[in-house]
């Protein structure tokens, strides 16, 4: 669904300290966490499916085995138990730069993630927030698409090639294929809601917390 987070297989990496490779020869093996293809090929993950798979990461820092902590994962959905591992989120002053060209938007996401503790800068145009990226190096760049005219595919591949930083992309549309395509490392759909934005804010950042909030559902990808 167009509204619900989607991310790349090269966020999840990143996010959970896992090599894509070892990432796709789980989803081989054991075909349990098995994220959406979208039409260009990307694979797809849910929030779901990344409390999933970061439930078996940490049961290997554990020592168990993969096969092990497949099987436990697997008894755990299907008694319908919490994945929950006792996270503390906390935003630390982290920098987000957001780029909306709606200020009420703009305004919205400014609120929620200074309330969560995150330091955020907001831009109306692409340039001012390449600007703004260049002069402050933030954490996540938070992009709308839709900025200036439309621009916002094109500032997502820019600030992949000059920063290693997560990008969030959000849009009306359904562009998360080209979202991903341009470097994007999740794509919301909008409006926003605040408690996923700032849940996937947090995932990107290494910092998950949605799911141990008192949500209980998460729609299939």
């Amino acid at each position: 669904m167009a509204d619900q987070p989607v991310y790349s297989i090269g966020a999840l990496a990143r996010m959970l300290s896992i090599p894509a490779a070892t990432l796709r020869t789980w989803e081989e093996r054991y075909g349990v966490v098995i994220p959406e293809r979208s039409p260009g090929g990307h694979r797809l993950y849910s929030r779901l499916q990344v409390e999933q798979l970061r439930f078996v990461g940490d049961r290997l820092s554990d020592g168990m085995s993969a096969g092990d902590a497949y099987r436990l994962l697997q008894g755990r959905m299907a008694g319908g138990i919490s994945l929950e591992s006792g996270r503390v989120p906390g935003g630390d002053g982290l920098l987000i730069l957001v780029a909306e060209q709606d200020p009420f938007a703009a305004d919205f996401s400014d609120y929620f993630l200074r309330t969560e503790g995150y330091a955020v800068t907001v831009t109306s145009t692409a340039e001012q927030a390449m600007a703004e990226a260049i002069r402050k190096t933030p954490d996540l760049i938070l992009i709308d698409l839709l900025i200036s005219g439309g621009q916002g595919l094109r500032l997502c591949a820019q600030v992949r090639q000059l920063f290693d930083v997560p990008v969030l992309a959000i849009s009306t549309l359904d562009l998360r294929d080209e979202a991903l395509e341009a470097g994007a490392a999740a794509f919301l759909g909008k409006p926003l809601e605040p408690l996923r934005l700032v849940s996937v804010v947090r995932d990107l950042l290494g910092q998950s917390a949605y799911l141990r909030s008192g949500s209980t559902a998460e729609p299939n990808p």
